[in-house]
């Protein structure tokens, strides 16, 4: 390519190939703007989660559209004037498109909500440096003599005798199918949770399956393209079952007990559930675990298998709703038919405390010290916590009683001394620690 620029170089077709170049390029950059602009708009509208990547197939338009107006241009002078220029414009613009383009996919495929993951760095220097090399021995003109030269080379593994040449191609081969299965399983999933008739059990499962499907067919479609058998993986992946189901029953249980709670919406993120004593709301549900936020915000990861077999109370299936209790003790010399009416209005005007059922105060029983006098109340998203609404009531309850003259008894023991006080005061007494028992259990 260069003998030929040099060739045309200070001759008149020069000139007309570097307008022609400006030409293509400048039309390029005006039509790349307004598909940039056209496309942005409609990420902003409808696909709020292509925003991410956007900015590598912005960049893409240009040296895109650039390269096929070029070949276009080329494909038309061609037949009456040299186009050594435009051949050798065409290789960085197709190369720099070639890499934009699959950076896009990789960050869909290496992302989730924006965040990027360590393997989106290694897949773009790789990507970078394959095309950059290409590009370079095309502009060389030796793409043909190293393509030569890797098939050249001979080597085994195992049976299969291959070479430079088909190892690098099914390489790429593998990396290209997995790229794309992996992209095609991510935009089906983001479809998918985009719909409104599906439950979102019933989401999750398809999303599972189908970004399974699709990475199982990529793996198998690489695997021909390579020339590698693929019939002797059954005997090979029956093997593999047998010893997985004795070997890892417990994480196969799992799997499928995932699999079965989405399956028969038992339960549902958001639900508030206790199970062995711990309560809280489900935040996520693996294949293989599920993530139980309890009431002080610690998350728990309880497996599977643990929701299919143990008893499961879900708070959330019909109410979001709780239920709470506050005690409260007043003296005998107090009115508790006002002190009733007390606790009722203690509940009045605090927030998330539900007017439907109305708080209800209750007469418990008769204690030694006062009378034990009780608070019934529904507190709204109970999941989130109840400590703050308890403390706001009993605060009222306190300040009500206060002005109100209500008494809250403390606890009064009386000590009587039998016999003669004077011996009691003046003569030392020992106890021992058997004495102290018999006591003890005396009293």
């Amino acid at each position: 390519m260069f003998g030929d620029l040099v060739h045309d170089f200070g001759q008149a077709v020069m000139l007309w190939q570097v307008g022609i170049l400006l030409a293509s390029l400048g039309l390029a950059w005006l039509l790349a703007r307004a598909v940039r602009r056209t496309l942005d708009a409609r990420r902003e509208t409808r696909y709020q989660t292509l925003r991410f990547g956007a900015e590598s197939l912005n960049r893409a338009w240009f040296p895109l559209l650039g390269a096929l107006l070029v070949w276009l241009a080329r494909a038309i002078t061609g037949q009456f004037m040299h186009t050594a220029l435009l051949n050798l414009a065409l290789v960085p613009l197709f190369g720099i498109a070639l890499i934009y383009i699959i950076f896009f996919f990789a960050r869909r495929v290496f992302s989730r909500d924006g965040k990027v993951h360590p393997w989106l760095f290694l897949v773009e220097k790789i990507v970078s440096l394959v095309v950059w090399v290409a590009m370079v021995l095309t502009v060389m003109g030796i793409q043909d003599d190293v393509i030569a030269w890797m098939g050249s080379v001979h080597f085994r593994i195992a049976n299969a005798h291959m070479t430079l040449l088909s190892m690098t191609t099914g390489l790429l081969w593998v990396g290209i199918t997995m790229i794309v299965a992996m992209w095609l399983g991510s935009a089906f999933e983001e479809r998918l949770m985009r719909a409104t008739t599906l439950d979102a059990n019933l989401k999750v499962v398809v999303a599972r399956v189908g970004r399974g499907a699709f990475v199982l067919a990529a793996v198998l479609i690489s695997l021909s393209l390579v020339g590698i058998d693929i019939t002797v993986l059954g005997v090979f992946g029956g093997a593999l079952g047998v010893g997985l189901g004795f070997g890892m029953q417990k994480i196969a249980s799992n799997y499928v007990s995932g699999f079965i709670i989405l399956l028969d919406r038992s339960l549902r993120i958001g639900d508030t559930i206790n199970v062995s004593g711990l309560q809280g709301m489900v935040t996520q549900i693996r294949t293989r675990y599920t993530v139980v936020r309890g009431l002080d915000g610690i998350e728990t990861l309880i497996p599977n298998e643990k929701l299919i077999t143990d008893v499961v109370q879900n708070q959330s299936s019909y109410l979001t709703r709780g239920y709470a209790k506050l005690a409260v003790q007043v003296a005998y010399s107090s009115d508790v038919e006002q002190a009733m009416g007390l606790l009722a209005r203690a509940a009045e005007g605090v927030p998330r405390v539900l007017r439907e059922p109305a708080p209800t105060p209750y007469l418990a029983s008769f204690g030694p010290d006062g009378v034990n006098l009780e608070l019934g109340f529904w507190i709204e998203d109970a999941a989130t916590g109840t400590s703050g609404v308890r403390s706001s009531v009993n605060r009222n309850i306190w300040r009500l009683f206060s002005e109100h003259d209500i008494a809250i008894p403390l606890a009064q023991r009386e000590v009587r001394i039998v016999g003669n006080a004077r011996d009691a005061t003046f003569q030392p007494v020992t106890m021992t620690a058997a004495a102290a028992n018999q006591a003890d259990s005396g009293s």
